[in-house]
């Protein structure tokens, strides 16, 4: 099936690929219409679906094309400080994504069902930015219009030079860690916190309907258990289908010894691990 808006995903890993990796890969293969781009400087052995492009570049280079992009030095000291960065991954790797509609931000702890059955052509036609949370930009997960304004967007944010010239991880893509808080129904405008985060952004740019953005709670999280991956879509329940999984959780409770050899197009996640 052909798709009239091209989307492109932007990942950064560094360290080494974890147990769950070939899961994530396995889950990109079913969204053949999307492309992967993961920029690493990890050497694997795994085999990779013709959608997913890894590109070698250390973390000093990202940081000299980061810092060029910019316009000032940026701070890199270690790899998960680039949770920060994820906002401005569309304006850092421009040069890679000239050729689509829309971007996304992508953790690899995920396993990603069928995108397009949520993201279709009508519904990205509607949106500026895509939340797959309904309470704060998901860091994990999410989507933007690829154009010069959601590409400069993070930029309003007061604090941005701070948050990228420091070493200190300030959870920018997110909410400055006011996670709890989001969650109890709180809005973020009623929080004091230290920065001010991409929640802040998006929620005063909307506000000023300069753009339209989607928060909604379409992903699967937790220690739920009762989820069927089955060729390419994540059922919960046998009832609710998700945009993916987030390993966030599970990934702290089940450390199998060994990566899996061979992902099946069908196995289950129970609350403590994955079986096939």
């Amino acid at each position: 099936m052909k798709y009239k808006n091209k989307i492109a995903v932007i990942i950064c890993y560094y360290g080494s690929f974890p147990w769950y990796f070939p899961y994530f890969l396995h889950s990109c293969k079913f969204n053949e219409s999307i492309d992967f781009f993961i920029f690493s400087d990890i050497t694997h052995k795994f085999q990779v679906p013709p959608n997913v492009k890894i590109i070698h570049k250390s973390i000093e280079e990202i940081k000299e094309l980061a810092s060029k992009k910019l316009g000032f030095q940026v701070n890199l000291d270690f790899p998960y400080k680039l949770c920060d960065f994820k906002p401005a991954y569309g304006l850092i790797f421009e040069d890679y994504i000239k050729l689509y509609d829309y971007w996304a931000q992508s953790d690899i702890d995920i396993i990603y069902g069928n995108l397009r059955n949520f993201i279709t052509d009508d519904f990205l036609n509607k949106y500026d930015f895509i939340s797959v949370r309904h309470d704060y930009t998901s860091g994990c997960f999410a989507l933007y219009k690829n154009n010069m304004l959601m590409k400069n967007i993070f930029k309003r944010s007061k604090d941005y030079k701070i948050v990228f010239s420091n070493s200190k991880h300030y959870c920018f893509d997110e909410c400055n860690f006011a996670w709890d808080y989001l969650t109890e129904g709180k809005t973020i405008f009623e929080i004091e916190t230290e920065i001010e985060s991409f929640t802040h952004v998006i929620k005063k740019t909307e506000k000023k309907n300069e753009i339209n953005a989607h928060f909604d709670f379409i992903l699967i999280e937790g220690l739920v258990g009762k989820i069927i991956f089955d060729r390419g879509t994540i059922v919960y329940k046998k009832m609710f289908e998700g945009i993916l999984y987030h390993l966030y959780w599970l990934k702290r409770v089940y450390n199998p010894k060994k990566n899996p050899r061979i992902i099946p197009d069908k196995y289950f996640i129970s609350p403590r691990k994955i079986y096939h």
